[in-house]
């Protein structure tokens, strides 16, 4: 069946060369049939590794986000779709060889991949999964529409859950900034406390900063939430790199924000926040801290350049 499409688009592709080229939308209509289904051949050889990225996100919250970034791919896609598929044509001599390593890659290292834990195999097998459908993109659309779409493809990789070295790493740094940034809350609001660590002894109580206290569910939020807004709100790359970098500290200091004031409200309102729903459940305001301070440093980026100088040395604006 996959030689078939080949013979087909290599037909086409002759065709093309030898006679009067065929209106826009024709050819465009026949690179979307091949996309969907190729695309849906994907699907149906990665059926199993697939199903367990949906249990993963269900039941993992540092990958409940995987389900959302093909949509949100797709719909950026979409939204481009006049500039990506503008000059479409098929590409068979990368994107076939590229969907072939794909899956032989798959098929190969389905053993040796048995021997690493649940998440990692996953990590791997994904990984495999967007390579693929790239292969498919180039296969059908060609290399002009990959470098129209090349932000919204590779921003599939999200879909890659995190390996557990990895995880590991960015819970261990999420903790160390949440403690150092909450010792210096602690400090300029005036509690009393005596640091072991991550654990903080407070008039009355203990708390410590956990792995689960750490933030990291929230910090993938905020770091896809932030690549979407630097691709569409900035042009230079020196301000997404600026606003990309940012992201991590702003996520430490609205984790340590949520921290030291259940503490405080434990301390001088009522012991009942320290378990309450403000504590367990309680992260929308605190989101929204974060958002709000993203939200002015990419006012502060898209508005620096008025103040740049310009080639005579003056400032402008």
């Amino acid at each position: 069946m996959i030689i078939s499409i080949i013979n087909t688009m290599t037909a086409t592709d002759a065709i093309r060369r030898t006679e009067p080229q065929a209106p826009g939308w024709l050819s465009s209509r026949a690179a979307h049939i091949s996309a969907i289904f190729l695309w849906l051949l994907s699907l149906a050889l990665f059926r199993h590794p697939l199903s367990s990225l949906v249990s993963l996100s269900f039941h993992d919250e540092r990958s409940s986000h995987i389900l959302l970034i093909p949509l949100i791919s797709a719909c950026l896609i979409y939204l481009r779709r006049k500039r990506v598929f503008c000059a479409s044509r098929y590409c068979l001599s990368i994107g076939i060889p590229l969907f072939l390593i794909a899956v032989a890659l798959w098929y190969v290292l389905r053993i040796p991949l048995s021997s690493l834990s649940p998440t990692d195999r996953l990590s791997a097998v994904a990984f495999f999964i967007v390579l693929a459908w790239i292969a498919v993109f180039v296969l059908c659309y060609g290399t002009t529409a990959f470098k129209a779409a090349a932000f919204p493809l590779l921003f599939l990789l999200l879909m890659i859950p995190l390996p557990a070295v990895v995880a590991e790493h960015a819970v261990s740094a999420l903790q160390k900034g949440s403690a150092e940034t909450c010792y210096a809350l602690f400090r300029l609001i005036g509690v009393p406390f005596i640091r072991h660590g991550f654990r903080f002894s407070l008039p009355g109580v203990d708390i410590e900063i956990a792995e689960q206290c750490s933030g990291i569910h929230s910090g993938l939020s905020l770091f896809i939430a932030g690549l979407l807004a630097e691709h569409v709100l900035l042009q230079d790359t020196w301000k997404k790199a600026c606003f990309i970098l940012c992201i991590f500290p702003i996520a430490i200091f609205k984790n340590a924000v949520r921290i030291v004031t259940i503490a405080w409200l434990g301390i001088h309102v009522n012991p009942d926040f320290f378990h309450g729903p403000l504590h367990r459940q309680g992260g929308v305001p605190f989101s929204l801290l974060a958002l709000g301070l993203m939200a002015l440093l990419l006012w502060l980026l898209r508005h620096s350049s008025a103040y740049s100088k310009t080639p005579d040395g003056n400032l402008a604006g």
